[in-house]
């Protein structure tokens, strides 16, 4: 007989687990071993010929997390006004809390205990099913993490923007030019857990059997 899980227990950690940004508490410390332990329940996720290529960078140094905050921040702000440029020509409603948010997140990122930031040896090249397999074979890995860090209290949010600014990561952190960055995560205590699942479109109307609905 299949071991069964607690639906309720798992379906709350998948549908709250949220992007963290306001709600980081940033007087705390995160425990190095608490930050481990998740990394260890991530490389659990599956991963390309089981050839587990994924690395992980934990950086608490202050200088070091200033450096990687200013990286994103150069980032940051000339798309933050490309995406508010957006929504006021769209109208889009709803937007303001997340830019809030990702503004407030873009102030304090170095203030987070800990940065972490995820890398799969090698770098991504030839066709789409290589460069899929390449990504697939580390991204499931960070969602893993993120998921096993919010089951621990801490507070996660999946941002990619000091991409932008990689090879000078890579020389801050000492990265081979032969290891890929694939995210960039704070990591913290929240404060509060009113978390919630957010607003989806249903799952009947994004779903198609057999071929692609028209």
């Amino acid at each position: 007989m299949a071991e069964s899980f607690d639906l309720n227990q798992t379906d709350r950690l998948l549908t709250t687990t949220r992007a963290v940004r306001k709600r980081l508490d940033l007087n705390r410390p995160v425990p190095r071993e608490l930050i481990t332990d998740c990394i260890r329940i991530a490389c659990q996720a599956p991963a390309g010929s089981n050839l587990q290529r994924w690395r992980w960078i934990v950086v608490d140094d202050p200088d070091l997390k200033m450096g990687l905050a200013d990286l994103y921040r150069r980032a940051y702000e000339p798309y933050i006004a490309m995406q508010k440029d957006a929504v006021q020509r769209t109208g889009r409603s709803g937007a303001n809390a997340i830019m809030d948010s990702s503004d407030y997140l873009a102030t304090v990122l170095h203030q987070a205990p800990a940065l972490v930031i995820p890398c799969s040896l090698g770098v991504p090249e030839g066709p789409q099913g290589s460069v899929a397999g390449f990504y697939g074979s580390v991204l499931p890995a960070v969602w893993s993490f993120m998921l096993a860090a919010r089951s621990r209290g801490l507070g996660t949010a999946w941002t990619t923007l000091h991409l932008a600014f990689e090879a000078e990561a890579r020389a801050l952190l000492g990265i081979p030019d032969t290891v890929t960055q694939v995210a960039l995560t704070p990591v913290a205590y929240y404060t509060g857990d009113t978390f919630k699942p957010g607003n989806r479109r249903p799952a009947e109307e994004i779903t198609y059997f057999n071929g692609w609905k028209s």
